[in-house]
């Protein structure tokens, strides 16, 4: 029997899905040591591989296939833009993906006028104001505190993900329009839902259960 690979995102969200996966009977007490320097947990009777990766790259290790499973946030799964499968929901880390900036900015959105959009999520905001809006804006990757560039007059608006939306009016800023509803994905390899499809269902109809029962 093969491996099945999963790759997580670090942080908070791979803690939360190990939680739901130990629920269904697959641990891995090699993951729960804190001195581990390991790169690669296995679980050796279910023939299962776990690893961490910064969440920006799992999708890029599932669509080439160096893990046929992995659990990230949807913005990250629409940014990278890859070709995977979507196939659960996990309902956790909910937030939203916006357009913000302070209110005077409305009326140009509305206009759609030529402005200058920054943000850490370019696919994202390209999409969203080329292909749904249909309005020509100048796009300006940061890697930072976003909420910073209408303030010092780099952008008109942002496009960043909203939790709670207090940064925004601490800093006199507000959530102008809304682009999509994000939350934790897991998605899965073209070719691996092929080869091991048995495998992987089972997998995902039992994490349906377990997160049926969370909400």
């Amino acid at each position: 029997m093969n491996y099945i690979t999963i790759a997580l995102a670090k942080g908070r969200l791979a803690k939360t899905t190990m939680k739901f996966f130990n629920e269904i009977g697959i641990t891995c007490p090699e993951m729960e040591d804190p001195n581990s320097r390991k790169l690669i947990f296995t679980n050796e009777e279910l023939k299962l591989k776990f690893f961490l990766s910064k969440p920006s790259d799992v999708p890029t290790y599932v669509d080439y296939g160096a893990a046929d499973i992995g659990v990230v946030g949807r913005d990250t799964i629409l940014e990278e833009n890859r070709k995977l499968y979507e196939v659960l929901d996990l309902g956790i880390g909910k937030c939203r993906m916006c357009v913000a900036g302070p209110a005077e900015a409305a009326e140009r959105l509305k206009h759609h006028e030529l402005i200058r959009v920054a943000t850490k999520y370019p696919v994202i905001a390209k999409d969203y104001f080329y292909n749904k809006k249909h309005q020509t804006v100048e796009i300006i990757k940061l890697h930072g505190s976003v909420e910073l560039a209408p303030i010092v007059g780099l952008s008109e608006v942002i496009v960043d993900i909203v939790e709670t939306g207090s940064t925004l009016r601490e800093n006199g800023l507000q959530v102008l329009e809304e682009i999509c509803d994000l939350s934790a994905k897991i998605v899965v390899n073209q070719v691996s839902m092929k080869m091991e499809n048995e495998r992987i269902s089972r997998i995902i109809e039992d994490l349906k259960t377990v997160i049926g029962r969370a909400q």
